[in-house]
């Protein structure tokens, strides 16, 4: 048996044939169109800033809230620091400071209260 036709009606379609008496328009190949693939999803997913278990812990601990813009800020920064070929690197954010692994774009501890404090193994900052 040869199949020529590919366009498989739904069960929902089917049923709304028979009650209605009308034929459904089928959006699902301009859905897909519109969807973002598996690989945009990912992409986006992989490129935004996490914070580690021991960063979770300090946010928690010491009440620090992030407003979504500051978290773009940072999210920003860490790409700044990327390009410009960091690997540990200072992000402040207003009166927060971060500790982020560029490679693996991860927040590894935060600090609110900032006044005389000193942060080793970095390789650069970024203030934002």
């Amino acid at each position: 048996m040869n199949v020529e036709n590919r366009n498989y009606a739904s069960i929902e379609r089917i049923r709304s044939q028979l009650t209605t008496g009308q034929p459904v328009r089928d959006d699902s190949r301009e859905a897909k169109k519109t969807a973002p693939t598996f690989g945009d999803i990912l992409t986006n997913k992989t490129n935004q800033v996490k914070f580690s278990k021991h960063a979770s812990k300090r946010l928690e601990t010491r009440n620090i809230d992030m407003s979504q813009e500051q978290k773009d800020r940072l999210q920003n920064a860490a790409d700044m620091a990327r390009e410009k070929g960091m690997r540990e690197s200072l992000v402040m954010v207003d009166n927060m400071a971060f500790i982020v692994n560029v490679r693996n774009n991860t927040v590894i501890t935060a600090v609110n209260d900032t006044e005389q404090a000193v942060f080793t193994n970095i390789d650069g900052a970024i203030i934002n």
